[in-house]
């Protein structure tokens, strides 16, 4: 394969569910030449992207090996908010920037978690299903609660999370909230509290949340983070929601609580494993919300996370920082 040394490479790996003409235009107007793979596979990117310098994945992991193998490499420019797929320490050491498309989905991710969550309590998938002549009457085990007389629990008070209070706080009795990272400052304190958020410790949010929500990204510390110990010290039949990670959950132990009662509902919009093998535990139940990775997506969003991927290789060039950078590399 030739390549044009006068011209910046870039290549998008995987497009399964996207449409990239807009990244594409985008990206040859600014005078890269752009090649489209449509693969997840190492080898085949590693042989695809000889001579990149921007390498543009759907979902594909971009590995160690896969940076060290592409020595002009410059940029992993990600359609994601989440990066856990891409090794960054790898990429910082091989000088190679990793950005990713914070804030283009606020919106649609927390009105989608208020939607799931919602399903998953007023236990649509029950009520859907029977609603049939001859199971008009059906009640499920147990009735669901009056959300003006629930606490609603947020782990995680970034922007998502703090748009999902905002959205849903007014349905709840009372919000708590729980985040590390996050300053504890006038500015975050006079925010939360016009949110009507609580902030407090994980324990007190896990402890008092019928409904709890999980807001993070996936990182060592927080993989598995609600486990068997965890979901047991939840209010019985209360609903967890995840639209974050799927590996931020312990499927097993998540199996386990449903089926004993200890939740009465889950509500998910990702998985560890995606797309799900057929014989997945948390498929076809109907104690279970489930949609595809889908919470981000809307009219405006389909445009927004390819033009800003694009956008950040481009900027790079320009100006030697991408608009959004995860790392800040050697």
């Amino acid at each position: 394969m030739a390549i044009d040394s006068a011209r910046p490479i870039a290549v998008y790996t995987d497009i399964d569910d996207t449409d990239p003409a807009i990244g594409i235009s985008l990206l040859e107007e600014n005078g890269f030449e752009v090649r489209v793979l449509g693969t997840r596979d190492a080898d085949e990117i590693i042989a695809g992207a000889r001579g990149a310098v921007a390498l543009l994945p759907g979902y594909a992991s971009v590995t160690r090996e896969v940076i060290e193998a592409l020595p002009q490499l410059r940029i992993v420019s990600l359609m994601s908010m989440g990066f856990d797929y891409v090794d960054v320490d790898a990429a910082s050491e091989r000088g190679v920037w990793v950005s990713n498309v914070p804030g283009a989905a606020t919106e649609e991710v927390a009105t989608h978690a208020l939607a799931i969550l919602l399903s998953s309590v007023r236990q649509l998938p029950f009520y859907t299903a029977s609603a049939t002549p001859a199971d008009w009457n059906d009640r499920s085990p147990s009735a669901p609660p009056r959300l003006s007389e629930t606490t609603l629990g947020i782990v995680g008070l970034g922007k998502i999370g703090r748009e999902l209070a905002r959205l849903a706080g007014p349905l709840f009795g009372s919000v708590v909230g729980y985040d590390p990272l996050l300053p504890d400052t006038p500015e975050v304190r006079a925010d939360l509290e016009a949110l009507g958020v609580t902030r407090t410790g994980l324990e007190e949010v896990r402890r008092t949340a019928n409904v709890l929500s999980l807001h993070l990204p996936l990182t060592p510390e927080t993989a598995h983070m609600v486990d068997a110990e965890f979901l047991s010290g939840m209010p019985r039949g209360s609903v967890l929601v995840n639209v974050s990670r799927g590996g931020l959950i312990d499927n097993d132990a998540l199996v386990a609580a449903l089926d004993a009662g200890q939740l009465s509902g889950a509500a998910l919009d990702v998985l560890d494993q995606e797309p799900p093998s057929p014989g997945h535990p948390l498929l076809g139940r109907d104690d279970v919300v489930l949609t595809p990775h889908i919470a981000y997506f809307s009219a405006r969003t389909e445009i927004e996370y390819v033009r800003i991927q694009a956008q950040n290789a481009i900027t790079l060039l320009e100006t030697g920082a991408p608009d959004s950078p995860v790392n800040r590399p050697a």
